[in-house]
């Protein structure tokens, strides 16, 4: 749902991150569908009951509580998705549906104040045998408000708006009572945690590390090779709901150079061909691979780190350098030949095809004669073809990306080539893959970096802890924004007119853009490669997986 990540989510333009805060649906959050569905469905009967599902990853995960910082990841919640309770399921058109596997019901009861009542199955119970009940949401409000900053979570929103959480005419009914109207209500508790794990910081902070100590879904946690950089899911009979047609995931990690050949070579089932064109052009001609494609809900983006003391501190300097960078140039060369005619995403908030969209990023259109303008204007002047100076220092920038992605080179390149036009002077930094967010990322070891975003249901609220500085901003990690974004955030959240709240996404958009903060490149297509013989494998990233269906054929 929307982790942003926080996803979250391995780096540009191969390692996609997400937010946390996941789930969503409803009227105040639906869109338009963003592409195609491919999950290659086929009927029950033509499945077989057993196998092996070889799927490949871009990393281990540090942390397996997708809560936590560290954890909030596009790859971990992959893994976890199959074995810890998401009480909601991304629906292709950008809504959601309820997991009846967990819940009997979910429902708005009031709005006067705000009470969204949760009712949970009877047979709902974690693998330690404790039943899944109210007071789990009870301790994830708790640890995920903010209010403990020994909790190192990876988001507040929608937790920190909570008055309440109490017990209604069971154990298996939750009461939330809201403190401020909070419109985006399903994109919390999702995943939901045992209530173990977040009464106690040290338990939520370091307790999953080392694997998942309790699970509640239809798989379970056999083993984890960190020599083999293997995670491997097996059956839980404890599962109450509909029995799995595989007898386990295999979760192999391994760089994105690695795992087109992993695929034709028959290691691995499943892997994510995205902006790799040698892989896509490869695979059209491969025998016994399907390629599954769509425009996809992620995106690519430049991060600028315009934190006090950082070279990027100037907002007026920012956007000169965002002037000097063809968007157009970066988005044709990169992924023009998978998705053609495909242009650079507009806004931050909604990607092309949700409602809403709208392009508002003139204010840095690409105009490299205005940008030199800018850059004389502030003091960073040039002699010939050379580097800028200002009070005798270079205008230079760090753009730090992850070893072993090629898109990720490729687009430093180019954003090297562009700002050398203008007198600016790009040192690219590869760093290893495993330390990019941990060591260079979350803490603003970088001028400028590269990695994707997912965009999923309910990108209002979600994203402000990527472009909102107050309170939690573990997302943003360039710490740049204004109360203006502030406010019209906590506006939005309190919005329940779906018209209202995407003209107010779109004044946010507009701030964002006048701010500095990103510079998006394009839509990233979702390009995967999967062997024949597999059905139910989703496609479009914002869909759910049912991990229970995905099967080979008979």
């Amino acid at each position: 749902m929307r982790q942003r990540l926080l996803g979250v989510l391995v780096a540009l333009l191969a390692l996609v991150t997400a937010l946390v805060g996941c789930g969503g649906g409803g009227a105040a959050g639906a869109h338009g569908p963003i592409g195609n569905v491919d999950i290659g469905a086929v009927p029950a009967q033509q499945l077989k009951d057993g196998g092996t599902f070889r799927w490949a990853i871009d990393l281990m995960p540090v942390n397996f509580n997708y809560n936590q910082v560290d954890g909030a990841e596009f790859n971990n919640n992959r893994v976890i998705a199959s074995a810890i309770p998401h009480l909601w399921l991304a629906q292709p058109d950008g809504t959601v549906k309820m997991n009846g596997n967990y819940l009997t019901s979910a429902t708005l009861t009031s709005t006067n104040p705000e009470v969204v009542t949760y009712t949970l199955r009877d047979e709902a119970t974690w693998s330690d045998g404790t039943p899944i009940t109210w007071r789990d949401f009870r301790a994830q409000w708790q640890a995920l408000n903010g209010s403990n900053k020994n909790f190192q979570i990876a988001s507040s929103t929608g937790y920190s708006e909570i008055a309440s959480v109490e017990r209604g005419t069971s154990d298996k009914q939750a009461v939330v009572t809201f403190a401020t109207p909070f419109s985006d209500w399903q994109t919390i508790f999702d995943p939901l945690y045992p209530a173990s794990t977040n009464t106690n910081p040290d338990v939520f902070n370091k307790g999953w590390t080392q694997g998942l100590p309790v699970t509640a879904g239809p798989f379970k946690l056999e083993q984890i090779d960190q020599t083999a950089k293997t995670i491997t899911m097996v059956r839980d009979p404890k599962w109450w709901g509909t029995k799995p047609r595989l007898d386990r995931i295999i979760f192999r990690a391994l760089p994105r150079v690695a795992q087109f050949d992993s695929l034709a070579n028959n290691e691995t089932d499943y892997v994510d061909i995205g902006t790799d064109v040698n892989a896509y052009t490869r695979a059209l001609s491969t025998p016994g691979i399907t390629i599954r494609k769509a425009l996809a809900p992620n995106y690519s983006h430049v991060t600028f780190n315009g934190r006090p003391g950082t070279i990027l501190a100037d907002q007026k300097l920012r956007i000169a350098i965002q002037k000097g960078i063809n968007r157009e140039a970066i988005t044709q060369a990169l992924v023009g030949r998978i998705i053609p005619g495909i242009k650079p995403l507009g806004n931050h908030i909604y990607v092309q095809g949700e409602k809403g969209y709208q392009d508002n990023s003139q204010v840095i259109a690409y105009d490299p004669a205005e940008a030199s303008r800018m850059l004389d204007s502030l003091g960073w002047t040039r002699q010939g073809q050379g580097t800028r100076t200002k009070d005798g220092k270079e205008l230079v920038i760090r753009d730090v990306i992850p070893t072993e992605t090629p898109a990720s080179e490729q687009a430093a390149r180019q954003i090297q080539q562009f700002l050398a036009g203008i007198g600016v002077k790009v040192d690219i930094m590869p760093v290893p893959s495993n330390d990019f967010f941990e060591k260079h990322v979350r803490p603003a070891a970088f001028d400028i970096t590269q990695f994707s975003w997912i965009a999923v249901p309910f990108p209002v609220t979600t994203s402000s802890s990527i472009y909102g500085t107050r309170g939690d901003i573990q997302q943003n990690f360039g710490g740049i924004g204004n109360e203006t974004i502030n406010n019209l955030f906590a506006q939005a959240s309190r919005e329940f007119d779906p018209a209202k709240k995407i003209e107010l996404a779109n004044q946010i958009d507009r701030e964002i853009w006048n701010t500095g903060h990103s510079l998006l490149l394009y839509q990233r297509p979702d390009v995967w490669g999967v062997r024949s013989g597999i059905a139910f494998v989703f496609k479009v990233t914002a869909t759910t997986p049912i991990y229970t269906d995905i099967g080979f054929t008979r």
